[in-house]
């Protein structure tokens, strides 16, 4: 039976434990997928953690994870986008699963993998690199206009930079002192958040307000650089909806069509883009990836190898 890794209940990581389950059958619009490698986000230890589960019914026990990349072996009643035998990237059915030799994706977040694109690096873009794609696309920016990106080192910034800036877009990334040489090396210019700093850093670079802010931070990372928020400013966040309300920002949303992972696919393929791998581990690692990312220390993605010796 394929391998998997689940929790039993919802909880910390000492409910994290490898499973032998039966293949998943994929339903209509759904397709099996061998998986080759899977990313690693928060949002897997969130979900872990029962901080979803008010809007993401599991049955458990449930396997994390929720982006692959790998090959399709099956497809469902009904599929007539994606055929056996194809290379696919894409979020899994249901918001987990991922990290597992087996896992379902529906056709409508799953794309074919360009040619030149490895299942490492394919891996690392459903779910970051589509929500920079899209964030970025609800924001509009033109060349010679100014983005600040709060959350800059993470998964979502690391694409979102360097989009921005693969169109012209002067950006300035928020991060912690540690992610400085990163961010700068996306073509971003770092200010490390440091709450008592960080205004003031950010009226000396944009004394005219920046033209866009995508706030991947949360919280309150929008009061600390209003300074910067002007009339003309949009803005796009993952704040609370009071907060999105009263900055006037749109909710950050991510459908993860195949639109969607086809173009970041095709941007890594073609050398323009890079997801920024930083640490690969075997599924047999897979509790020590998902410790390195709920710790926040990951400069970049996570991703694990699943054909790497268990």
């Amino acid at each position: 039976m394929p391998l998997t890794y689940a929790f039993l209940d919802y909880g910390g990581p000492d409910l994290q434990r490898f499973l032998d389950v039966p293949a998943p059958e994929p339903g209509p619009g759904e397709v099996l997928v061998e998986v080759r490698a899977a990313g690693v986000n928060p949002v897997d230890w969130k979900v872990r953690a029962g901080m979803h589960r008010a809007f993401l019914p599991l049955t458990l026990p449930a396997t994390l994870g929720r982006e692959v990349a790998g090959t399709v072996v099956r497809t469902g009643p009904g599929v007539v986008e994606l055929a056996v035998g194809d290379k696919v990237l894409g979020s899994t059915v249901g918001g987990c699963g991922g990290y597992a030799e087996l896992a379902l994706l529906p056709v409508a977040r799953a794309a074919r993998m360009p040619d030149g694109l490895s299942f490492i690096d394919a891996a690392a873009l459903p779910i970051a690199a589509g929500t920079a794609y899209e964030g970025l696309a609800a924001l509009g920016p033109a060349p010679g206009q100014t983005l600040l990106v709060l959350g800059a080192g993470g998964g979502v910034g690391t694409v979102a930079a360097q989009l921005a800036v693969l169109g012209g877009v002067a950006v300035v990334g928020t991060g912690s002192a540690a992610k400085r040489a990163f961010i700068e090396s996306l073509g971003a210019t770092a200010v490390a958040y440091d709450r008592d700093d960080v205004a003031r850093r950010l009226q000396e670079l944009l004394p005219a307000g920046a033209d866009m802010v995508l706030d991947l931070a949360g919280g309150d990372a929008l009061d600390g650089v209003a300074g910067v928020i002007t009339a003309r400013t949009r803005v796009t966040s993952v704040a609370d909806e009071e907060t999105v309300a009263r900055f006037g920002a749109r909710p950050l949303m991510r459908t993860g069509d195949p639109a969607t992972l086809s173009a970041v696919a095709e941007l890594v393929a073609a050398g323009k883009l890079d997801p920024r791998v930083h640490r690969v581990f075997p599924l047999s690692a897979a509790a020590d990836a998902l410790a390195l990312v709920e710790a926040g220390h990951a400069a970049g993605k996570v991703v694990i190898d699943v054909t790497a010796q268990r």
